[in-house]
């Protein structure tokens, strides 16, 4: 039989606002049982190519679209990751998001994206949400902090991996650093550089807090009686936000010679103040960032900043999620540390 006509393969279709096609108008379609459709569908190498081809013309001329659920029940697994992101305006967590789904597509998994805004209240109904669709596994940025919130996932059962973070409790799996050894490192960074007089520009989510707090008590430990000027701004943080900030500082009468931005961003708004005024940086102003962001090479001057691996984090978060999976986990809390990248800001 030939089957270059792929219409004349169609005998009827499925009829208008019958919500879906099926695998029986697939297989009236291309004249076969339904038994055989599915086997050319699953196993084509048990069917016969000629038939194999017939189905695959009758799936693209009646768009079918095959019921992944009907198998889920069947295997309890539905090949559906639920990943939960502060925000999508957030491109730090680009580079993370991008490996964990390659990672996880080489797998058959697919990932569904949520949008947390940063705030605890959204949390529980997010969580709602994802869970009633019942994914193979949830991966969040960040710990996750309400009660009602956790709570949900215990009872649940669904695997989930925390990220980007440390917490001392974790709710099931971790793949991640420490926000607070991060803001420590910044001040220990800037104060052997000789800076005395060094400020933090922070926003107003859990882990730029906790960046800051490590950030103060470093320095505190080095002056138990120094005056840390602050400024806090909303997340996610602009460029905007951060030319401000550095415009607030500096019309304070404490002296200033670094500033620590808990975002690459940020420091990128200070960076464009300081030049506005005429600030030589970093001989007059250190300015430090925390991302490294694809633009922080390319800023005028480079930009001095604390970069953790999102790649890594992605493609290491993956790995749990296949290995419990396979009920092989080999470890259930991963550190994948950071790093300062020296640049000409400070």
């Amino acid at each position: 039989m030939s089957v270059d006509n792929p219409s004349s393969l169609v005998k009827r279709r499925a009829r208008r606002g019958s919500g879906r096609v099926t695998l029986a108008d697939v297989a009236r379609a291309a004249g076969v049982a339904p038994m055989t459709a599915s086997r050319a569908l699953n196993s084509p190498e048990t069917v016969n190519p000629e038939m194999v081809e017939r189905v695959r013309l009758a799936v693209i001329e009646t768009g079918y679209v095959p019921n992944l659920l009907a198998g889920a029940l069947a295997s309890a697994r539905s090949l559906l990751v639920a990943v939960i992101v502060p925000s999508i305006a957030s491109t730090i967590y680009l580079e993370f998001v991008q490996a964990l789904r390659s990672a996880l597509a080489k797998k058959g998994y697919q990932v569904i994206l949520g949008e947390s805004d940063y705030g605890h209240q959204l949390e529980p109904a997010l969580l709602d949400t994802l869970i009633a669709r019942r994914p193979d596994a949830i991966v969040t940025v960040g710990a996750v902090r309400s009660k009602e919130g956790r709570k949900r996932l215990l009872v649940s059962g669904i695997p989930v991996i925390e990220t980007w973070d440390m917490p001392p409790e974790p709710l099931d799996m971790l793949v991640g650093f420490s926000q607070t050894a991060v803001g420590r490192e910044a001040a220990e960074f800037l104060i052997g550089e000789g800076r005395r007089h060094i400020a933090i520009i922070s926003a107003n989510d859990d882990r730029a807090a906790m960046r800051a707090q490590g950030f103060i008590a470093a320095i505190r430990e080095h002056d138990k009686k120094a005056r840390v000027e602050s400024v806090l701004i909303p997340a996610p943080s602009t460029l905007g936000e951060g030319r401000r900030a550095l415009a607030d500082l500096l019309s304070r009468p404490a002296p200033l010679d670094a500033v620590f931005c808990t975002s690459d961003m940020v420091a990128l708004g200070v960076l464009t103040e300081a030049k506005a005024r005429g600030i030589d940086v970093p001989e007059q102003l250190a300015v430090m960032g925390y991302g490294d962001m694809n633009f922080a090479p390319d800023t005028d001057p480079p930009l001095t900043t604390i970069r953790a691996d999102g790649k890594i984090i992605g493609q290491e978060a993956a790995r749990l999620i296949v290995e419990r999976a396979s009920k092989d986990v080999t470890e259930r809390v991963v550190d994948v540390g950071f790093s300062v990248v020296r640049r000409a800001s400070a």
